[in-house]
């Protein structure tokens, strides 16, 4: 982790992660395209996610989360940034000179070899199914169906744990505390996800906010009656009612918003609710 000097005070209190052991090239020519910014617009022009707009130009990366290459090893020759996401990512050349983005784990460096098979070593990078992960083991970029590419578990620093093997499904104790079965067949990743000082980084200033698309948020208490329900009253008086609203007037903060009920069945056990 890098802290800054207090020169100004937006210096004061910054930090950012320490990026001196990446490698120091430009991204690779075959695996970027160009990322259109719609300022949380849906294809109708329609505000579907608020307060952002703006931000600095970017690249998206390709990223190979389903890494299809059975039994075929790769060398690491980078490890990269990635501006569209918390974690690092490497880049991987195969054995018939072909060049794929992975999300890279911890511990990996440059010149390591990665392979993606049924079963192999327990090394960070490797990729087999669940069934053959013993218990204990720590994996990220999970699949949730087999074959599917991995969805699950790819934030900087995070890991799920294999906790037993019954029948079709493997048990996955998830970063959210959340324990699901997971069906046997998915392929995961051996480790923990880059980048775990990721959440200790302290922003600074708004600016900083700015360049990452981020706009400002008000508060609904600071608001007019009209534009919101936690609105209007003399001075800095409460929300006024016994519960918090969206903007929408529904129930906000404690009130189970999941939709996809399908997976349902496969939850073992939810997650640990937050300490108020």
């Amino acid at each position: 982790m890098k802290i800054y000097k207090p020169t100004t005070p937006g210096r004061r209190g910054m930090t950012r992660v320490d990026t001196s052991e990446l490698t120091k090239k430009k991204p690779e020519k075959g695996l970027i395209s160009t990322l259109k910014k719609r300022g949380g617009r849906n294809i109708q022009g329609r505000i579907t996610s608020r307060h952002k707009g703006g931000g600095v130009k970017k690249m998206y990366r390709h990223i190979d989360f389903k890494r299809e290459k059975i039994d075929v090893p790769a060398k690491v020759i980078a490890l990269e940034y990635d501006p569209n996401r918390s974690a690092f990512i490497a880049l991987l050349e195969y054995q018939d000179k072909e060049k794929r983005y992975i999300l890279a784990p911890q511990k990996m460096k440059v010149d390591d070899e990665v392979i993606t098979s049924e079963k192999t070593e327990l090394k960070p990078g490797n990729r087999m199914r669940l069934k053959n992960i013993p218990i204990g083991t720590l994996v990220y970029n999970v699949e949730l169906e087999p074959n599917k590419g991995g969805i699950a578990v790819r934030g900087a620093g995070v890991g799920a744990k294999v906790l037993a093997h019954e029948g079709k499904y493997t048990h996955l104790v998830m970063p959210s505390s959340e324990t699901r079965k997971v069906p046997q067949e998915c392929f995961a990743s051996v480790g923990l996800v880059s980048n775990p000082e990721h959440r200790y980084v302290r922003i600074g200033k708004a600016g900083r906010s700015r360049l990452k698309g981020k706009r400002p948020r008000v508060r609904g208490t600071a608001m007019n009656p009209v534009d919101h329900p936690h609105g209007g009253g003399e001075g800095r008086t409460g929300i006024g009612m016994k519960h918090p609203k969206t903007p929408w007037g529904k129930p906000a903060l404690g009130v189970k918003t999941r939709k996809k009920r399908w997976t349902k069945k496969l939850i073992i056990k939810r997650r640990k609710k937050k300490n108020k």
